[in-house]
């Protein structure tokens, strides 16, 4: 499989620590009793995020795939379609 160089996880690491601080946002209105039309569009929010950085892994799979001067022997295109979808 894909090894995924740190370097250019960056965005990625960002974007799932913003989804961590907005679900612990979430578990608070929920404590203190907040409307349910705000709590559903948090966890979308949340919902949203923690999808474009899934994307952002398998799209970060498929160019290192498409870069690969062998043809990508050593990477599993099936695994990464079951990946891609498994977000679908």
């Amino acid at each position: 499989m894909v090894q995924l160089n740190p370097d250019e996880m960056g965005a990625v690491v960002n974007r799932l620590r913003r989804a961590q601080g907005q679900i612990g946002g979430v578990l608070r209105m929920i404590e203190e009793g907040r409307d349910c039309k705000e709590i559903v569009t948090q966890l979308a929010a949340v919902n949203h995020a923690v999808d474009r950085a899934g994307f952002a892994i398998i799209a970060t799979g498929l160019k290192q795939c498409l870069n690969e001067p062998d043809g990508g022997d050593s990477v599993d295109i099936k695994t990464l379609e079951k990946l891609f979808l498994s977000l679908a």
